[in-house]
């Protein structure tokens, strides 16, 4: 089944609020009882009714799938392979979400912005931001310039330090200091952490101390070359053959040039002969003679060079005792510091820095130390701020809440925001206050945490005049408006309280766009758009419906509200009534 957004002949636009539209339009395919669903929404309030049981949170949990939230594979549609919810959103012009869209390679499109979700079956799900493949991470960026999502759930991060502290930086406009209190935080903290780190483990830094000391100095003294040890080598393969060396020397010497019938002597014979045969051919013969006079020159030449270094040898048991000593202290050297001496070198090299670092670690300790001290005094200067900032913050607040809760019907309610001086001067991410939401709900109580509020109903109207204190002072300003959604606030309400509800919901729309699931009629009868949820089975399935009621059916579902299954004329005429007032409220 498939049901448009407006019912037919119904106006885009037929509310009074000056306020823009956020949410355009909510398309919803295979999730949970949902095959097939299309909403257009309208600015101001946007109530969604049903009878119970028929999926009006279907709705809300879908929308809150393009916040970030957590998919379930269980919500699929029997039978399809994926669920699918997509929204189209007219956001105002915002520079942080500029930044946020282009960091992500994503531009407006007619200045909307359409966030899809998709859950597999498999329990997978994607994401895409106005067709691009998005992450998770990014849709919760985004979310905080869309919308926000109040239902039960969210009530209870209501009892949160953290909520309760953003809630007050708000109503105190002391939010930006918060978030210098918190980079100021980290900066000491991070100097703490590496001061710490660096004076922790004293004992192990003197030890490396001692060692790289010592392995320094030992690799240093060693005084290596890189190429030195194939010299030396070499050296001592010389020493040790002396008596090889002279002994073949002394034979080259002779074979050559010494000995009767040696090389040159033989090659002087062999170039006379041809200096005779050249008389008579000289053509033929003389080239001859110039090869071998250049041969014997050659053997003559080798003969003299032998000559020399048999003259140069001699023994020389010190320098071959040295050289043993030298290559054996480059062999140790090796054996702990690597396996050649450029290896050695390079380890030397790199021990060298490691002990420069340490004997610098108390000089950087001392620059650490200033830096934790310099980021302390500034942080204790700023948190000072944020503290009185918010304790004069926590005073306004406290009479706005209980002016709005007058007006709900809690007019001997108190509130207040304790503050735990107990733990002042204890830095933390969020400043040094701790602090507690308390509320008195009725006269000659005392002042309780906000957690400990009994009645459903009180909590939803304490909730509702928070939003409603705060909403004018989000850091994004009325003119840029977001989406509210109201799951069920009016829990536990009825009556003259239900209807001082429905003109505080009212009130809200004013600067943003709100939908509203509720089940009271008095808050119905404020809508500024009124949409009806419902189910039907059809060939043994089960099928969920979202219609926008015209004004005769809109009396009709404010009657059946009203009276039950069975509508009197005294539940229409009271149906028309609530509107009436409502409008003229």
């Amino acid at each position: 089944m498939v049901s448009v957004g407006r019912a037919a002949g119904s106006p885009r636009f037929a509310c009074a609020s000056s306020v823009r539209l956020m949410l355009l339009e909510l398309d919803i395919e295979n999730y949970a009882v949902v095959e097939k669903l299309r909403i257009s929404f309208r600015a101001g309030l946007n109530l969604l009714t049903g009878e119970t049981g028929s999926g009006k949170s279907i709705v809300v949990d879908a929308f809150s799938l393009l916040f970030g939230a957590r998919s379930d594979a269980g919500a699929v549609r029997s039978g399809a392979d994926r669920a699918r919810v997509s929204g189209v959103f007219e956001p105002a012009a915002d520079d942080i979400l500029a930044a946020t869209l282009a960091a992500a390679g994503v531009e407006l499109e007619a200045g909307e912005l359409i966030v899809e979700r998709q859950i597999l079956a498999s329990g997978k799900s994607r994401s895409y931001v106005n067709g691009r493949p998005a992450t998770l991470a990014l849709l919760k960026a985004l979310a905080p310039f869309l919308g926000d999502i109040h239902g039960q759930h969210e009530q209870q991060d209501l009892f949160s330090v953290k909520a309760q502290l953003a809630m007050l930086d708000l109503a105190a406009g002391s939010a930006e200091t918060a978030a210098e209190v918190a980079a100021l935080y980290r900066e000491w903290r991070e100097a703490d952490a590496r001061l710490a780190e660096l004076r922790g483990a004293e004992q192990e830094r003197l030890r490396l101390l001692d060692l790289y000391r010592f392995q320094t100095k030992e690799i240093e003294s060693a005084g290596l070359d890189a190429g030195e040890e194939q010299k030396l080598d070499a050296e001592r393969l010389k020493l040790r053959n002396l008596e090889q060396l002279n002994e073949s020397g002394a034979v080259a010497y002779d074979a050559l040039y010494e000995s009767s019938g040696a090389a040159s002597e033989r090659l002087k014979t062999a170039r006379q002969a041809l200096e005779t045969l050249a008389r008579y051919d000289k053509e033929r013969f003389e080239p001859l003679v110039v090869s071998i006079e250049a041969a014997r020159a050659s053997v003559d030449d080798a003969a003299f060079d032998l000559r020399g270094y048999l003259d140069g040898l001699e023994a020389d048991p010190g320098r071959l005792d040295s050289l043993e000593e030298r290559l054996a202290s480059i062999e140790k050297l090796k054996r702990k510091y690597g396996a050649s001496i450029a290896d050695v070198i390079s380890y030397g090299e790199e021990t060298a820095e490691k002990l420069a670092e340490i004997e610098a670690s108390e000089e950087n300790a001392a620059a650490l130390e200033a830096r934790r001290e310099d980021a302390a005094r500034r942080y204790r200067e700023v948190a000072e701020e944020l503290s009185r900032r918010r304790r004069a913050g926590a005073e306004k607040l406290a009479t706005d809440v209980e002016t709005e809760l007058t007006a709900l019907a809690m007019e001997k309610a108190r509130f207040a925001v304790s503050f735990d001086d107990g733990e002042s001067q204890r830095f933390s991410v969020d400043g040094f206050d701790r602090i507690a939401f308390e509320v008195a709900a009725n006269l000659g109580e005392p002042l309780r945490p906000l957690a400990q509020v009994a009645s459903g109903g009180e909590l939803s109207r304490i909730t509702l005049a928070l939003k409603t204190c705060l909403a004018p002072k989000s850091p994004r300003k009325t003119k840029k408006p977001r989406t509210l959604v109201f799951d069920e606030i009016d829990t536990g309400v009825g009556g003259r309280v239900a209807e001082a509800l429905g003109r505080r919901l009212k009130r809200l729309s004013t600067t943003n766009q709100l939908l509203c699931v509720t089940h009271l009629p008095q808050i119905a009868g404020f809508a500024d758009a009124h949409y009806v949820v419902g189910k039907a089975e059809l060939d043994g399935r089960t099928f969920a419906s979202v219609a926008e009621l015209a004004e005769t059916d809109r009396i009709n579902e404010l009657a059946r509200m009203l009276s039950g299954s069975e509508v009197t004329k005294a539940a229409l005429a009271n149906a028309k009534q609530l509107i009436k007032g409502a409008r003229a409220g």
